[in-house]
């Protein structure tokens, strides 16, 4: 019985301190649901798929059709809210229609990023070339990864829905700038109480 109290009291600790850092930050976290707030529900359009499409998300997140750079922003921001990933596939999706595209990296790319900190609490910002905001912490994952035979690290971030972000160069030695190392040889970042690796210190 003792142990259930303790368990119990584990659980509502956590939850009070996730609560107190979401009121903390709450202007930033209104910034990130705003910029979902009118996305089309995607994750319900299930058509068959149409076919396959003359359309590249490049590793700088642009949108490349037949051969020639979208540059209209309205359109790409457009095509943005109707991506759709399964598996390793990426798709532009609509309820009737599914194309498949090529993603170099990622569908999105990160290209700035502000650093708040407040009651000795910190909260990472980020935001995407498509206008996204977004909030490092535990629905916006950070992770790196070292693919093999490169010594090219890749930073990435879950931007909604399980599209991930490419952090540009300079977005990722910021974060390293604001980072600290620990004593396992790790440099971390902290943000919205979660922490995430950057990479580890010779």
């Amino acid at each position: 019985m003792p142990k259930s109290d303790s368990t119990s009291s584990s659980k509502e600790s956590l939850q009070g301190d996730a609560q107190s850092l979401d009121n903390l930050f709450a202007d930033l976290l209104a910034l990130q649901k705003d910029s979902s707030a009118s996305l089309p529900p995607v994750h319900l359009w299930d058509p068959p798929k149409s076919g396959d499409m003359d359309m590249v998300i490049d590793r700088e997140g642009r949108w490349i059709h037949e051969g020639g750079e979208i540059k209209r922003e309205r359109l790409v921001k457009l095509f943005s809210t109707i991506l759709k990933r399964e598996g390793d596939d990426y798709f532009l999706v609509t309820p009737v229609e599914k194309w498949k595209i090529r993603v170099d990296f990622a569908p999105f790319y990160i290209v700035a990023a502000s650093i708040n900190n407040r009651d000795s609490q910190q909260a990472i910002s980020l935001s995407a070339s498509t206008g996204e905001s977004l909030v490092l912490g535990a629905d916006n994952p950070l992770w790196v990864e070292s693919p093999q035979g490169s010594d090219q690290p890749i930073p990435l971030v879950t931007v909604r829905n399980n599209l991930p972000g490419l952090l540009s160069r300079s977005v990722f030695y910021q974060l390293i700038e604001w980072g600290q190392p620990a004593e396992d040889g790790g440099l971390y970042i902290e943000s919205m109480g979660q922490r995430f690796l950057l990479g580890m210190l010779e």
